[in-house]
Parts: C-alpha cells; structure tokens; sequence
C-alpha cells in the first residue's frame, strides 16, 4: 500500500517538472513512510512519484518508481495483487525474468506482455500508472471496485493524477473552485460521488475503467462491471459456494511479509472473517476493536467474546469523549475529502498502528453483498408504492410538493423529493439514504458560493431485479463512495493497509449468479449458514452499524466544532449527521482554501 502521483504533459511545465512531482510526493508522504522515489523521463514528458508502505519484498529491490531492465516501461503503483504469485510463475514458465519478490514487477511484466488486458489477470486492490518512453503514451488504471481511489486533472496535453485530492491540488497546477455537482452529491448523500471530486475539474478514476493518455488525446474504457444473471443454483450449493470463495478470499488476503490483523466488532462480518481466518492460518491471530464508556453504543464486550471463542490476541481501546475531542483535530487533517463517516475507521487505526500492524482485515462489504441493510427491504417497499400512487399523478406530485415544502423533518423532506420524480430505485434509494432534500441542498450551494443546481444525475441500474438493483446501489454508492474511500483515507493515515475479503472481485463474481431470493434473504443467511462456526449469540443479536455516540458528544464534549453553520435558517439541523456533514465540510474547505 503506497501513494502514487504523476504528471503526464507534452510542452508545458518541462522547466518546473522537478518542483512540482515533489510537491505531488510531499502531499503523499503519509501514505508511505517507509520509502519515497521520483522518476522523469528523459524527454520530460513524464514524471511519477512514489511513497512506500512495505508489505511485499520489504528490500530495496521493492523500491518505485520501478523500470523493466531496458528501460522502456516505468511504474508507480498503489495496492496489493493477491494473485501474483500465480501470476509471476506463470510469467516465468514464459520465459520471463524477476529482480524482485513484488507485485509491482508482475504487473509492469504483465502489462508488457499483455498491453491493457493486464487488468483482467489482477485479482486484488489497484491504483496504478504505467509510462511507456519508447511510446510517450500511459496507462493508468483502478481496480474493478474501487478500493484503491484515483484522481486526475487535466488540462490540453497535461494530466495530474494521484491516490489522494489534496496531492493533486497540492501541485498547485488546477484552480482550487467548489465543484457544483460534487457539493451537491456531498449534501445530498454525506459523501462525494464518483467520478465528482469536490474541486472543479479534478475527477476520480471510476472504478473498473483504465485511462490511456497519448499527449492531446486521452481514451478511458469500463473494463469490468457486476452481473447480476441468475443462475440455477440450490441453497444447498450457494451456501458450499460461498464459503469456499470467502475462504479462498480470505487465504489470498492474508499474502503479506508483515503480520495482518483483523478488525473486530462482533458483527456477523468481521466474526465471519475471524471464525474462516483461524481455520485457515496456522498462528495466533491479532484482533483489534474500540469500546465506548455509553452503554447503549458499547461492543466492546461482545467483540471480546468473539476474541475469546477463537483464542485472539485481543486489544480493545476504551474511546471516550474527552479522547475523541483531543484526537479530532487531527482527524480533520487526515480528511482528504469530506464525508458523515471516517473518524471510526480512524480511531481503530490508530489503535492497531500503535500495536505494531501495517495490514489489517476489515469485515467492510457483508452487508451490501448479502442484504444486510434495510434498504433491502425498504427501498423495493418505496418503488412498490410510489407506483400505485403514480396512477393518480396529480396526487403523487402535490403530496411530494407538500412533503418537500412543509415537510417537519428531514425524512419526510426527502420523501417529497422522491414522490415528485418517476418512481425508480435510485430516486428512491437517494431518498432512503439522503442527508439533506433537493432544495435543502440547492438552498445551501446557494447560500456557499451564489449558484444555483439545476440538473440531478441519475445511475443506471440496469434490469436488476429490486434487491439486486439495491445491492448495486449498496456497492456502486455508499460502500464505494464512502466506506472504502473513508477505510482508504483513514487507514493510510497512521501508515496502516486496510484489506476488504468480502469486497473481492472474484468472490462477488461467485455470488453474484446465486438466485436473489437466496443470496439476499433476510439476516444475512446465506453467509450465516455458510459460515457454521458463527455462534448464535451473535448471529442472533440486534443489527448495530459500528457508529459512535456523536449525538451527545455534540451535545457536551466538543459541541463547539459544530456551531455557526452558515446555511439558510429554515434548514433543520437536530439530526447529528446534517451538522456533521456541514462542519466536516466547513474545516475541510479552510483547510484546502477554496
């Protein structure tokens, strides 16, 4: 896990290349403690930077920006492989040649062989660039589900890319503005959806898509995308499938040269993962959880429990809201983009970074591959009556007016949102998750920065059917937009590679065909009954999200950090997450100076 940056031009900036990759890099220097390298091209036309957190071949033969013997291919390169070793003596029996035990090698070996079809032989987390110097051309790429982000900006022939937003602004070639679109989707979701970044003209990679650059022209290509197609399946034999994909997910995410720890909540998820992991590796596991001194919030004693069952190393840390007010500040500087989520993530980092980790397993994507959400329920719920009230158009839309004007909470405000507009899964699903309504949203873009949002963007779904369709919502929205870019950011903070095995591309490629009604029935019991080693008292106890008590830390500890929000005064803030949202975004933006 490493930090990648890159400029990319054709006759601009060649006099200025070293100062500017270095800015790149120094805006990166977090995410990898352990090494750093810069290469330009002789022609200037290319330079990468690179920060190393050593996981695979901890020598110096690991080392990037990394160069194919005659000098033709260079890379810089962010993620784990965990196929590689396959992959390496594969290459080998074709005659290939390695100087290293990475992973980096295979794909720079890879891509020479197989030019852009290289992506579909990595199994694994990837954000990558590959310069050609014979060809002046580069590719670059991210990992089909997007747990590895990537930014770019570009303007003419000159294209900045890099893992984190603030090192792109850090080169300081884009103009720093608010984006429009992507502060909409902030307020309207609590994250900020792909490819809108928060700064106009900087864009996120999406995930599943390369991106070739040829100086004036740049191609990008979706080269992978989920399935949902059903096929004949008994719930006998989807239950052997999926634990023997979650097992084999699980063996591959363990491939490391330093120790990998778990993330443990006492959820279905992370207990799934400990319960296969200590069948499957031979030492003592290491496990890791947060604990609150609020009792209605409290898992620490069940996370424990579940340590104690599969005889871990356990360390719990007691967060209290004295300790979350000292470490907030330095929670509001690791913020690469704003989102209602994170300081969790960073909060349990922080606990196994000091116990020494570098890689840990988290049980992120359980619920969203197998229905753990109400939205499984709920969403389908809302489509099936908006249609009926749809018959009657007239009514459907004075109520949704009604609701949305004069709503008296958040909920029904976006409900009005959802009754207004042709009933679909995504409207619905926006209404179901939302933090701030339509006009709520436009009020404050408004009130911000003197524009008004005119346009919404609708995701295409597809003809899943209704829970599928809101499993690729769970997937292509809330985990990818701001679970893994929140566990992404937040881990790499404190030097520390955050591993998903439930967001794996084959594994979900396994389940992906099982029939809806078994895949995503009720309680998560395909995964429960593939996973038999599952103790029922954590089977059997009450859904909770891994949150924390911010209500009434609000409302004590460090309450001042969430005053003063300058916004209309009509707009409702009782809720925790609306006055999260704005102060998250407020410090972020003083921060970035936009």
């Amino acid at each position: 896990m490493c930090g990648i940056g890159g400029l990319l031009t054709v006759n601009q900036y060649q006099g200025n290349l070293e100062n500017i990759i270095q800015r790149i890099q120094t805006g990166l220097k977090h995410r990898g403690p352990d090494d750093a390298g810069i290469y330009i091209s002789k022609e200037r036309q290319a330079a990468f930077a690179h920060t190393r957190l050593s996981i695979l071949d901890l020598s110096p033969a690991g080392h990037q920006p990394m160069s194919t013997a005659d000098g033709r291919y260079w890379i810089t390169f962010n993620g784990e492989i965990y196929n590689f070793q396959q992959l390496r003596q594969n290459l080998i029996s074709q005659g290939e040649q390695f100087h290293s035990q990475t992973d980096t090698e295979v794909i720079l070996k890879l891509y020479q062989k197989s030019g852009f079809d290289c992506v579909h032989y990595l199994r694994g987390m990837f954000a990558f660039a590959i310069w050609d110097d014979w060809e002046k051309t580069c590719f670059v790429a991210r990992d089909a589900l997007g747990i590895k982000p990537l930014y770019y900006w570009q303007s003419g022939s000159t294209l900045v890319f890099a893992s984190e937003l603030r090192a792109i602004v850090a080169s300081g070639l884009p103009s720093v503005n608010l984006s429009v679109e992507g502060l909409y989707g902030y307020l309207v979701t609590g994250s900020v959806p792909e490819p809108h970044t928060l700064i106009a003209d900087v864009h996120c990679l999406a995930a599943g898509h390369w991106l070739y650059w040829q100086g004036e022209n740049t191609t990008k290509k979706q080269y992978w995308q989920i399935n949902f197609t059903p096929e004949q399946i008994s719930p006998l034999e989807a239950q052997e499938r999926v634990r023997t994909a979650l097992v084999d997910s699980i063996q591959h995410h363990f491939i490391s040269d330093v120790p990998v720890g778990i993330f443990l909540s006492g959820g279905i998820d992370s207990t799934a993962i400990l319960a296969l992991a200590a069948q499957t590796q031979n030492k003592k596991l290491n496990t890791y959880s947060i604990a609150f001194a609020e009792e209605e919030w409290n898992e620490g004693e069940i996370a424990e429990k579940v340590a104690n069952l599969f005889s871990t190393k356990h360390t719990e840390y007691k967060v209290t809201a004295s300790f979350a007010k000292e470490l907030f500040p330095k929670f509001l500087t690791a913020i690469d983009q704003p989102s209602i989520d994170g300081f969790n993530t960073f909060c349990v980092s922080k606990v196994a970074h000091e116990n020494g980790m570098k890689v840990v397993l988290s049980g992120l994507g359980g619920d969203e591959v197998f229905g753990g959400y109400q939205s499984f329920q709920k969403v389908p719920q809302m489509v099936s009556w908006s249609k009926r009230l749809h018959a009657l158009p007239f009514i459907s839309k004075s109520l949704g007016m009604g609701l949305s004007d004069w709503g008296n909470s958040p909920r029904m405000k976006r409900l009005g949102d959802f009754l207004k507009e042709t009933p679909s899964f995504a409207s619905a699903y926006r209404s179901f998750r939302g933090i701030f309504s339509h006009q709520e949203a436009c009020a404050i873009i408004e009130q911000l920065i003197g524009e008004k949002f005119v346009c919404q963007q609708q995701l295409d779904i597809h003809n899943f059917s209704p829970k599928d369709a809101v499993s690729f919502l769970e997937l292509s929205c809330y985990m990818r937009n701001q679970l893994l870019k929140d566990g992404d950011v937040m881990s790499m903070n404190w030097g520390l590679e955050l591993r998903v095995p439930f967001v794996d591309k084959n594994l979900i490629e396994t389940v992906a065909v099982i029939p809806t009604n078994i895949r995503l029935s009720r309680g998560k019991e395909l995964l429960v009954k593939a996973v038999t080693e599952l103790p029922d008292w954590v089977v059997n106890r009450p859904k909770k999200g891994f949150y924390f008590p911010f209500q009434s830390w609000m409302s004590s500890e460090f309450g001042h950090y969430f005053d003063n929000q300058n916004i209309p005064s009509n707009i409702c803030l009782k809720s925790w997450y609306r006055r999260w949202s704005l102060a998250i975004l407020k410090y972020w933006c003083e921060q970035i100076k936009v």
